[in-house]
């Protein structure tokens, strides 16, 4: 197969990049506008759509025409009290002008509530008499304690329900423009949080591409060793994601994918067209001393260094896919545009690339310094061969040493804690963010965040449901509960309180009470607290699955490449350790809150609950990558006749440059996304770093060769039967 593709790409090399281009012109045309067309990362994003929080949800919802939560919360700030005439002034300003939106179907204020039928048109005349009228009551006796006043009394809120037919976001941000005029007023809620993430993404992909490309650049000078040679992996990097984005924008037609899909797209995208073009040209650099440029070169390298990239993006391909299994549109997203990501990387790797070293010939190492021109691996004197040695004469201590500090560097996440998605995660100064905080810190608990029970009973039984809602009011964890009201066919909505914020202990322990409680008829959950609970459950659900998954696809890829079960054992328990040990350092840094002012972010007290799993299945596969990098080299020496010892030396040398140059730039390709001013952005880019450095230092330079050296010649065991298999349906070895 590589022969082959070779010698079409050596006879039409110019047609090849022809269509590289063509290719590039459609996906840049078709694809880019899929930016605006995902999903903006709303919380529905992050949830089980069949969880009993989800569809109780979406009942209710189209019951009472309107959001069961406050959509948007407006932030009303006084220098005095909220309570004297000005302060109550600014709240029935608030309040008109949201009862002039037909967006709003209902707010909740010190006034009291104002509520707009379906079809009902605005009455902004008929809502100012009333507020006005409301306003001197409250001056006349003003309320002693309040969930809608601040402890200090110098700030309110006002919630505001939007009608459940209504584009929540342009509501959001139709609101946020017109109040934010007025002086001491603040717009948040989900409403408004979801674009302003959705912008914050936008900003940080900008930031992210300006911050690596040059550092990219500038690092591939010296490791491509040419200007030239520089420029490929750029190229190839930007055919693999505008390639993706058009895939995205395929897929995104029949399945609506999540905007933080993007984020991956840019960050793997780069990083695997860096590997990828490392391992292509540093073999084709090879094969050309030996053969010249042309046919002969390139065959070599395609049937070598092609091999490899053809494992190496199907293992992060099925890595990625591992994330299917999920029904979380954050994760499932995340899978696709990882698995399209490696695949079209592999493939631009396997006919663009070797189709423009082609058309260069010699002219590939064009514009390089003779202090950093390409020079042939001297295996014998280089530094990864005799620490390869070193490390083989004492393998037992050092696979003891290093996996102990490994296994401790993971332990902290056994004590993991999992937060979720709110306005909590936008950056400091975000409005969202700046309402959000002053309800947790400076007002009583409040109906922003309620648990919603709906109890299927019918209207005759308004007592024993009025009766069970005065039980929720007493339960552990609740503060409040109001009043059931009949929501039509069998059903009642009552509306609880957490004595929490939504997403701490507390609040999730009250779900689990009311759930599991005596009740006057069928009872079920929904509210922020509600869908975490139900998202923690239904992640962890699937997981053996997905791991499952994972693992056996990436025993039976590494076998197809090497032959033995051994190896693709030992590489899997590599990467667990490896990965574990990343792990262990997120706990300690954005769980225990280590280095805020370094990394710019403010600790939820643990990790976003679905970043593990984006971790997981990324560091897996990219480890995987590289394994299988070092493992086709090994296999070629030893299949040439090296003794075990030196197969692994010779294998470890001729990729430790390579493999610590690709490590080091992928880490600034999706590294440079813990720049992000999104929280969780920035754990999966830290993250991801973290475990290529880890991997490709201790994991590749002391753990790998001191586990070939105990095992020896069992490294290559397997099955007779399995051999025979292998020898049958495998594909062509590496000649």
């Amino acid at each position: 197969m590589f022969t082959r593709l070779a010698q079409r790409i050596t006879d039409q090399p110019r047609r090849f990049v022809l269509a590289a281009a063509v290719f590039l012109v459609v996906a840049v045309v078709v694809g880019t506008p899929v930016t605006g067309l995902l999903s903006a990362g709303n919380a529905d994003d992050f949830v089980d759509p069949s969880a009993e929080s989800t569809s109780t949800a979406g009942r209710l919802e189209d019951r009472l025409g309107r959001t069961l939560s406050p959509a948007v919360i407006v932030l009303v700030s006084t220098s005095s009290s909220v309570l004297g005439d000005a302060g109550l002034r600014k709240v029935e300003r608030v309040v008109t002008r949201l009862s002039r939106d037909t967006a709003v179907a209902r707010t909740v204020s010190l006034l009291g509530v104002t509520e707009r039928r379906r079809g009902d048109p605005a009455g902004p005349d008929a809502t100012r008499r009333g507020l006005a009228l409301a306003r001197a009551a409250v001056q006349a006796r003003p309320p002693r304690s309040s969930p809608l006043v601040a402890r200090d009394r110098r700030a309110t809120y006002v919630a505001a329900y939007l009608r459940s037919d209504a584009d929540q976001g342009e509501a959001g941000e139709r609101i946020a423009r017109e109040l934010s005029r007025i002086e001491g007023v603040t717009v948040g809620g989900y409403a408004v949080a979801v674009p302003q993430v959705s912008d914050q993404v936008s900003e940080d992909l900008a930031r992210a591409e300006m911050l690596a490309f040059p550092l990219l650049f500038l690092l591939s000078l010296f490791v491509f060793r040419g200007a030239v040679a520089a420029l490929l992996p750029l190229f190839v990097g930007l055919l693999t994601i505008m390639g993706t984005f058009l895939g995205l924008r395929i897929v995104n037609e029949g399945l609506l994918l999540s905007i933080f899909a993007l984020n991956l797209t840019i960050g793997l995208g780069l990083g695997l067209a860096i590997d990828y073009s490392l391992f292509v040209l540093s073999r084709y650099r090879e094969e050309m001393q030996r053969a010249g440029s042309g046919r002969d070169a390139l065959v070599r390298t395609l049937r070598t260094a092609g091999r490899t990239v053809v494992f190496s993006s199907l293992t992060v391909a099925v890595a990625m896919l591992s994330l299917l299994v999920f029904p979380a549109r954050f994760l499932y997203s995340m899978g696709i545009a990882g698995a399209i990501t490696a695949v079209v990387a592999g493939t631009v790797a396997l006919t663009a690339l070797p189709a423009l070293l082609v058309v260069l010939g010699d002219r590939v190492n064009a514009l390089a310094p003779a202090r950093l021109r390409h020079r042939e691996v001297v295996t014998e004197r280089g530094f990864f061969y005799r620490l390869s040695l070193f490390v083989m004469r004492r393998p037992v201590v050092v696979a003891i040493v290093t996996a102990t500090v490994l296994v401790l560097a993971g332990l902290p996440f056994l004590r993991i804690e999992f937060a979720g998605v709110d306005a909590s995660v936008l950056p400091a100064g975000s409005s969202a963010k700046v309402v959000d905080a002053a309800l947790r810190s400076k007002f009583p608990p409040g109906p922003t965040s309620p648990l919603q029970v709906a109890v299927t009973a019918p209207r005759s039984e308004a007592a024993a449901v009025s009766a069970y809602a005065r039980r929720l009011a007493r339960l552990e964890g609740a503060a409040a509960a109001d009043p059931p009201a009949f929501a039509g066919e069998r059903t009642w909505l009552i509306q609880v309180t957490p004595a929490t914020p939504a997403l701490k202990q507390p609040a999730l322990d009250l779900v689990a009470r009311v759930r599991d409680g005596p009740a006057p008829g069928a009872v079920a959950v929904a509210g922020e607290s509600a869908r975490f609970v139900d998202q923690v459950s239904s992640l962890g659900g699937r997981l053996p699955l997905a791991l499952a998954l994972l693992a056996i696809t990436t025993l039976v890829i590494l076998f197809a490449m090497t032959g033995s079960v051994v190896l693709p054992l030992k590489a899997l328990v590599m990467n667990v350790l490896g990965i574990s040990a990343a792990f262990g350092l997120l706990v300690l840094i954005f769980q225990d809150g280590r280095f805020m002012d370094l990394l710019d972010y403010s600790s939820a007290g643990g990790l976003e609950v679905t970043q593990p799993l984006v971790l997981l299945a990324l560091a897996f596969g990219l480890s995987t990558d590289y394994g299988v990098f070092l493992l086709t080299r090994i296999k070629e020496a030893h299949d040439a006749g090296e003794p075990n010892a030196r197969a692994v030396a010779i294998g470890i040398q001729r990729t430790g440059r390579i493999v610590t140059a690709a490590a080091l730039l992928l880490c600034i390709a999706i590294g440079a996304f813990a720049t992000s001013e999104i929280v969780f952005v920035k754990q999966v880019g830290l993250g991801t770093a973290l475990a290529v450095l880890i991997d490709a230092t201790i994991v590749r330079c002391l753990l790998v060769p001191s586990l070939m050296a105990l095992l020896g010649a069992r490294n290559w065991w397997a099955p007779a039967t399995l051999k025979r298999l292998h020898a049958r349906l495998g594909p062509g070895e590496a000649h």
